[in-house]
């Protein structure tokens, strides 16, 4: 059976760019646009609004210019407007090839914003689609508030239609503006349209204020819409509009007769890049690319992966270059040790197996965040084991911050009993203490781990005058591992952090050690 394929337009740069308090810089759209193509190899991508600033014009001709010599230019477009060609003559000289020309979808736009009739709303949009094709420039139509032009107006949106079959246009695009289609109408009103109009191509644009927009989406698919509109990360105004990661994956496991051209591989790196870029945080239990998302919690799940896979469903974290991971918590059981021990390779008998998820366990109703990197000191305090106890200590240090000298660190560290004291300056106070450390380090001829992340924050449920947590992401020999510390003083909670990598470092380094806890 041939599968219809499904055209994803990729609205990030301007719908998503409407969130609140996001504006990307020209290099991060031209990043953006870059890695949608090319990675994710996304359709097309609308990059932003004619006419709206400086910057908005040195973005998209920065995106031309590159589209242009890599055979992409087709792909680009920008959101337009019936303004006697102001938009076209901005377009021209941004380079752009494709207009999505904004016009009004429903009666109630129409004749109160605009304040026309049809027939002269018509009349201004065949004067821009015309001069469009003079200058060469391909031109898709939006429908703004269609959904409620279908729902209270629907003479009119017909009567809309019926004239723009007759003109010189690719697409027609039909966006829920204000995100109140459910499922059912949405199917309801794209079967209509297709069997009204079956050889127009019609996308459909869902945004999520009732959090349908992922429904909506596949529901117009099933109905016929030729493409969709989504966001990376459902940015977008309000509640955002439908994500893309979200909408791919349903469309791919649920509909046996289409197909998208998105790589699933690449979707949870340009999802960070944009929540880098954005600074909109991804909520952990975002589907597909929440950090939790992959994360088994219950002991008895753990127990079921073991046992052929029982709690395994289609969405694979390996589809989108992720890894399965097992939360450690007051619901741990025995299986979820194991998995993470497994990650540490090490292996416990049953009685101590027993013991550490107790004590992880207790921890989880204390509310502490226990992570693999945990368990080794948890597997010491329990068996009462000096095979991996702290052989590095950070015995005393001093730091110093003072106007006009650079921030200095002092420091005395203990490593496998032998004490080292070295001074070191660097751009902040903990800068300054892991230089001082790295030649304490570099003296016994160890390379320190990589630091690729720093956070700071008070810890989950602590006033502004509690301890505040530090989390450190390092790297070493191509693998991650985070460590965290609490104290009042956010350096010190840095020094707590740096201390538990540096032993975490040395016990890997001796991992035929810990056989020993074998009984």
């Amino acid at each position: 059976m041939e599968r219809r394929k499904i055209e994803i337009m990729d609205t990030t740069l301007r719908d998503g760019e409407q969130t609140s308090g996001v504006s990307f810089s020209v290099s991060e759209k031209l990043t953006i646009a870059q890695l949608l193509l090319e990675e994710l190899r996304v359709d097309r991508v609308e990059v932003a609004s004619a006419r709206v600033s400086k910057g908005e014009f040195e973005a998209v001709k920065a995106i031309t210019d590159w589209a242009s010599q890599h055979g992409h230019l087709n792909a680009i477009e920008v959101l337009s407007f019936v303004d006697k060609g102001v938009s076209i003559s901005w377009m021209q000289q941004a380079g752009v090839k494709v207009q999505n020309l904004l016009t009004k979808g429903s009666f109630n736009h129409l004749t109160h914003q605009l304040r026309k009739t049809p027939e002269q709303h018509f009349s201004e949009v065949a004067a821009v689609i015309q001069l469009a094709a003079e200058q060469g420039i391909v031109t898709n139509v939006y429908l703004e508030d269609w959904s409620n032009g279908m729902r209270h107006s629907p003479d009119y949106v017909l009567q809309y239609l019926d004239f723009l079959v007759s003109q010189a246009i690719k697409r027609i695009l039909l966006p829920d503006t204000l995100g109140v289609l459910t499922p059912t109408e949405t199917f309801k009103y794209i079967s209509a349209l297709k069997a009204r109009y079956p050889q127009v191509h019609f996308d459909f644009h869902a945004h999520n204020d009732y959090d349908l927009g992922t429904a909506n989406a596949l529901e117009a698919v099933k109905a016929g819409a030729d493409g969709l509109h989504l966001t990376v990360n459902g940015m977008g105004e309000r509640a955002g509009n439908a994500p893309l990661a979200s909408a791919v994956a349903v469309i791919k496991d649920f509909l046996d007769d289409v197909e998208v051209g998105i790589k699933e591989t690449a979707i949870f790196t340009v999802s960070k890049l944009v929540e880098n870029f954005s600074g909109v945080r991804i909520p952990s239990n975002k589907p597909i690319v929440g950090d939790n998302v992959f994360t088994q919690t219950a002991g008895i799940h753990a127990d079921g992966d073991n046992k052929n896979n029982l709690y395994f469903n289609d969405l694979l974290p390996e589809r989108f270059g992720r890894k399965r991971k097992y939360a450690l918590g007051k619901t741990s059981g025995k299986a979820n040790i194991e998995k993470n021990l497994q990650e540490l390779g090490l292996k416990l008998n049953e009685d101590d197996l027993k013991k550490v998820t107790e004590r992880v366990i207790e921890l989880g109703d204390k509310k502490e965040v226990v992570t693999t990197e945990d368990l080794p000191y948890i597997i010491s305090d329990v068996l009462n084991t000096k095979s991996i106890e702290e052989k590095i200590l950070v015995e005393s240090y001093v730091l110093t911050h003072a106007k006009g000298l650079h921030p200095s660190a002092t420091i005395a560290v203990r490593i496998s009993g032998q004490l080292f004291e070295e001074h070191a300056q660097g751009d902040g106070q903990f800068d300054a203490f892991m230089n001082a450390l790295t030649m304490a380090y570099a003296k016994n001829d160890i390379l320190l781990p990589n630091l690729v992340d720093y956070n700071v924050r008070i810890a989950p449920g602590s006033s502004s005058d509690a301890l505040c947590e530090t989390t450190i992401t390092w790297e070493m020999n191509d693998r991650r591992f985070s460590t965290r510390g609490l104290d009042s003083d956010q350096t010190v909670s840095a020094i707590k952090a740096t201390q538990r990598m540096l032993n975490i470092v040395l016990n890997a380094e001796r991992n035929a050690g810990m056989e020993m806890l074998k009984t």
